[in-house]
């Protein structure tokens, strides 16, 4: 098999067993006929969700804070950020962009609100905010994660930009939340595997992996993980605890549209 087919056959794997990722996923695909016109990946790293948009939307521009992307794995991928900002405004004028979508960066700026008022300042007022962020979530791009988010604490951050949040979807429960817990741990604990998930184009929000790989250890670990992902699916579904959950996509609008 071509090495092209074999690294995609790898991410396919490793994507499956990533439950955060298929989670994401699924949770976006849902959201994604929402968007439309011109579209603003806040966060974008090296554009991980542009072919969920793509078929919806006009434009997809991406934007990143140049300090903070430098430091992860996605800068040395071939697919990055259309323009860097400062980390303070958006370099955009009020009302720019029919879509504003930010996936699991909201955690990463030690200032949020300021954040959701300037995707609600580019927004147009008749777009939507398309927004997910981390509930529980191991510590990740260090030292700049800084917060865990409820659906409470995003529907305040909304109001006080003026939005109103339309939808809030969980993303799993108890039991993919454990499965993914274990599953990390497994992957970068035991078989020091961050290096080769980052050569499968994952984890591009890490600084680079440098660790040794634990190669004879790598069968085994992959087996555990893929029991622990078809458990945790399953428990998920018979024996659901909606009180936890890896995190919340939310839809949003300006609340003067809502109200209209």
């Amino acid at each position: 098999m071509p090495k092209f087919g074999l690294k995609r056959l790898g991410r396919r794997a490793a994507n499956f067993v990533d439950l955060q990722w298929t989670l994401v996923i699924r949770a976006l695909e849902r959201v994604a006929p929402l968007a439309h016109g011109r579209l603003l990946d806040v966060g974008c790293g090296d554009k991980p969700y542009l072919e969920i948009f793509s078929p919806h939307v006009t434009e997809y521009l991406g934007v990143e804070h140049e300090a903070a992307f430098r430091q992860t794995a996605s800068s040395t991928r071939t697919r990055g950020p259309d323009v860097f900002y400062d980390g303070k405004r958006l370099p955009f004028a009020d009302g720019e962009f029919d879509t504003v979508l930010s996936v699991q960066t909201l955690e990463h700026t030690p200032k949020p609100q300021a954040l959701v008022r300037e995707m609600a300042r580019v927004l147009h007022p008749d777009g939507r905010l398309l927004l997910s962020a981390p509930f529980s979530f191991r510590l990740h791009e260090q030292p700049h994660d800084y917060f865990r988010y409820s659906p409470h604490g995003l529907r305040a951050l909304c109001t006080e930009a003026g939005l109103v949040v339309e939808r809030c979807e969980a993303m799993g429960n108890l039991w993919s939340l454990l499965g993914h817990k274990l599953n990390s741990y497994l992957a970068l604990n035991v078989a020091h595997a961050g290096g080769v998930a980052q050569r499968l184009d994952k984890l591009g929000h890490e600084s680079e992996q440098r660790q040794s790989p634990r190669y004879w250890l790598l069968p085994a670990v992959a087996l555990g993980m893929a029991s622990v992902s078809v458990a945790a699916r399953v428990l998920d579904r018979v024996a659901p605890d909606e009180t936890e959950s890896l995190g919340y996509v939310i839809v949003a609008r300006h609340a003067a549209s809502v109200l209209a």
